[in-house]
């Protein structure tokens, strides 16, 4: 295990009863398996069936919205965490693709009513990447999974309604 530490300010809350769905991108995939990894056992930890907590992997980052509206589109998700990795590089492609990224996944929250959960990192090195993918600054992926969870019993709360 890493030297950082998890987030415990809302460690009450529990995965289970909630139908929440991963959206990962494979580029940087050293990056994002590890981003994965602890989304998972961050909804494990909080009571989650992992067995029932699907997996759907996309080319990269830029991809990650429309994958994400096609699920939101489906009704049947109380929250989608998209994750992925960014690493700025030589030319101005970083911008165009992390821009992208967070628009269209917080396009697809807005209109969808449904939490759509930014976890992609979007950082000026690989390092920096490393660091925020169970490093000195802990697991961005862990920290997702935790917004989803607290974003989904949010959302139910305020809609007042229980979907199944």
């Amino acid at each position: 295990m890493s030297s950082w530490k998890r987030s415990t300010r809302i460690s009450t809350l529990r995965a289970d009863g909630l139908k929440i769905v991963l959206v990962v991108s494979r580029f940087n995939e050293p990056i994002t398996s590890k981003l994965l990894r602890e989304a998972q056992a961050c909804l494990e930890e909080h009571g989650a069936v992992l067995s029932k907590v699907p997996v759907v992997s996309c080319p990269g980052a830029f991809e990650l919205p429309q994958v994400a509206g096609l699920l939101a589109a489906q009704r049947r998700w109380d929250a989608i965490v998209c994750l992925g990795a960014v690493i700025r590089g030589e030319t101005p492609h970083f911008d165009y693709v992390a821009a992208e990224a967070a628009r269209g996944i917080q396009s697809v929250a807005l209109n969808s009513g449904i939490p759509v959960v930014f976890g992609v990192l979007t950082t000026n090195n690989v390092r920096q990447a490393r660091e925020r993918s169970g490093g000195k600054h802990g697991n961005k992926g862990w920290d997702a999974a935790m917004t989803a969870i607290e974003m989904g019993w949010l959302f139910r709360k305020l809609k007042g309604s229980r979907r199944r």
